[in-house]
């Protein structure tokens, strides 16, 4: 494909939402451009693609627009014959991650957000529920719905590593053994580390490509 028929894909490097969604896209080997947007300084050309103003947001070489990044894994692998990346067993457990597991996690990561300030042990237990529920899952299979890798993983793996960087010792001290290999396995992979390269801000006019 040519480079200027790429896809776009607008994205914060530290945005979970945005990681899952280069997890996918570069799981399946789909080159995009990629725009390193500040979230202080959405760039105006983005929030006309996408007014809600959030990442990642991915511009297809037809001009087709697609915001969410659930949507977004979703098409990169319906690109690809990558059966063992998708799983029909992933749903609940994503729904979970992206409702209840993102709400405590939010008010244990930022309490300072969020006014009254909220009780961050109170969170950080409640979010513990959820993964708990991950290491009963990855008690007898290497990885959250099947030995295989899913859909699932991808998709909630960003979120645990926020979790478990708001408090490293906390984390290594819990009894979740399984998680914490799952965990450690997905950050010391060769797709993680692909899709985590440092770029510079875009802005507007710029004309250097960035590609992953």
């Amino acid at each position: 494909m040519n480079s200027h028929n790429l896809p776009i894909l607008y994205s914060f490097r530290r945005c979970p939402y945005a990681i899952r969604a280069r997890l996918a896209l570069a799981y399946v080997g789909i080159q995009c451009e990629v725009r390193e947007v500040s979230l202080k300084e959405k760039p105006s050309e983005m929030l006309l693609l996408s007014p809600k103003g959030t990442v990642p947001v991915l511009v297809l070489s037809d001009g087709s627009v697609i915001d969410e990044s659930l949507e977004i894994m979703q098409w990169a692998l319906a690109q690809s014959d990558a059966d063992l990346f998708a799983s029909e067993s992933a749903d609940t457990l994503i729904k979970r991650n992206d409702s209840y597991f993102k709400y405590h996690l939010d008010r244990y990561k930022y309490p300072q957000r969020f006014v009254p300030q909220t009780n961050t042990d109170f969170h950080r237990q409640q979010a513990e529920l959820f993964l708990a529920e991950l290491e009963q899952h990855l008690t007898h299979q290497s990885n959250l719905c099947a030995e295989q890798v899913s859909i699932a993983d991808s998709a909630i793996f960003p979120f645990v590593r926020q979790f478990a960087a708001v408090e490293p010792e906390h984390f290594a001290s819990l009894a979740f053994p399984h998680l914490q290999v799952w965990l450690r396995r997905w950050l010391d992979s060769n797709l993680f580390g692909s899709v985590m390269r440092r770029h510079a801000q875009w802005h507007p006019g710029d004309t250097e490509q960035r590609l992953f």
